[in-house]
């Protein structure tokens, strides 16, 4: 059977606590199969992939998912220290993505399942609607030891699943908006770091840019960074001192703020040409950009103090952008290029569909399902730990083709080198003085299944 290297037990016995005895031996298992794997992610192919296809037992680790007792919240609090510790340097800000995604997905026994808006497939002028799950992922936007300067990657740490509203239509509870997860994400996040003494940012898209939602992450410390309409209701600050003669409360707001609209086409506008080296992929973009402090209010008790950021295209051929962050203190630029960094999570959901499984699994129970697609997203944060590990001995190099030269390391090249790596330590190529070719059946059919797998 192949066993985990020595070099990687370090790491993975961070989360020997969570687990009973039993529990953390099908754990590792099931580790280093989601990592050799080359298909999907099923248990039993899991099981095929580390030479367990002849355990007669092989119920019980089906019992991981759907019986066991372990906690994927407090696995997530490890590995977010982990990652921290080990790719945040200590003076640096914190800096997350929030976002979610549909993991297609049918079957009657999936309870939690709903009709969405296909992310994927669907335009500006094409809908597409599909059949699956929805899951909200908080994910560390951060740089890497392998990685080119400014290039940033996406490491998940939570993810939850956001059931539909036919599921609480059918138990007879309120209907959990995406706002509530990502509220109650928000609380963990600020319990989780609020110790750390550092400055903690969130991005996301316009799914979270609601007054509710910033002043909760104000209340919690958390500097939620989001792109707003340009119609939004926003009024400059309170003047210091009121008039004696004025009597009565005085107004939480002062006047009304231009609209962005019209500050886009004023010429008394003020704009600052700044250039970005990172843009949405692209290398040194000019964009430019003008900000302030402003009040959002909907009401005297729905009210955020915030910075607000307006940028523009001199080129004009992107659409200009609102960002808002609940931080105000906050630099401009440093607002933009953390909300920049957020388009690697797009990236993240690509690279666990295609070499991670997600979306290969067969679980059918709501425990099952709730603990998988989450197994699978922090699987790749886990190999960007293990590779972290071997990039201190030898710098990961991409793997480069005749008809492909590679500007950087991709995923696949991590992936690559955690393989090679678990191939290389285990007990599958070591030979011992007198062996006889039947002793080495059931590894030579392992080998084989694993080369036919990885050519198919």
């Amino acid at each position: 059977m192949i066993e985990l290297p020595s070099r990687f037990r370090d790491t993975i016995s961070h989360f020997r606590f969570a687990f009973r005895k039993d529990v953390y031996q099908k754990f590792e298992i099931l580790l280093l199969g989601a990592i050799i794997c080359p298909g999907s992610r099923t248990i039993c192919n899991l099981l095929r992939s580390v030479g367990l296809h002849w355990e007669k037992n092989f119920a019980k680790y089906h019992r991981f998912l759907n019986r066991d007792k372990w906690s994927a919240k407090a696995l997530s609090s490890v590995l977010l220290g982990l990652l921290i510790n080990a790719f945040v340097a200590p003076c640096e800000a914190l800096v997350f993505g929030l976002d979610d995604t549909i993991e297609r997905r049918w079957g009657r026994k999936i309870s939690k399942r709903g009709i969405y808006r296909d992310p994927v497939r669907s335009s500006k002028s094409h809908f597409v609607k599909c059949s699956g799950l929805r899951w909200l992922s908080l994910m560390l936007l951060t740089s890497l030891p392998w990685l080119e300067k400014g290039v940033y990657w996406a490491l998940p740490v939570l993810t939850v699943l956001c059931p539909s509203e036919r599921f609480y239509a059918e138990k007879g509870k309120p209907h959990k908006k995406l706002t509530d997860w990502a509220a109650q994400i928000i609380s963990w996040l600020s319990r989780r770091c609020g110790k750390l003494n550092r400055k903690i940012f969130l991005t996301g898209d316009g799914s979270f840019a609601t007054l509710k939602l910033f002043m909760h992450a104000q209340q919690r410390d958390v500097g939620l960074i989001a792109r707003m309409k340009l119609t939004s209701r926003l009024y400059d600050l309170p003047p210091a001192e009121y008039p004696k003669s004025k009597p009565g409360p005085k107004p939480p707001v002062g006047d009304p703020l231009q609209s962005m609209e019209e500050r886009l086409e004023d010429e008394n506008t003020n704009w600052t040409s700044v250039v970005f080296t990172e843009w949405y992929g692209n290398r040194d973009k000019e964009m430019l950009m003008t900000s302030g402090i402003a009040i959002w209010r909907k009401s005297n008790t729905e009210i955020a103090k915030i910075k607000w950021v307006l940028l523009k295209d001199p080129e004009g051929q992107l659409d200009p952008v609102l960002l808002g962050c609940t931080d105000w203190e906050a630099d401009s630029k440093d607002i933009v290029r953390f909300f920049v960094r957020r388009w690697r999570v797009e990236v993240t959901f690509a690279e666990v569909r295609r070499h991670l499984g997600v979306e290969t699994q067969r679980q059918h129970s709501d425990l099952a399902i709730d603990r998988a697609t989450p197994c699978l997203m922090a699987l790749f944060s886990l190999v960007c730990l293990l590779a972290n590990v071997l990039h201190q001995d030898q710098k990961i190099e991409p793997n480069q083709t005749a008809w492909y030269q590679k500007q950087g390391v991709t995923f696949s090249d991590v992936l690559a080198a955690v393989r090679i790596e678990i191939f290389q330590r285990t007990q599958l190529f070591t030979s011992p003085l007198k062996c006889l070719v039947n002793n080495y059946q059931q590894e030579i059919r392992t080998l084989e299944f694993i080369l036919t797998q990885a050519a198919a």
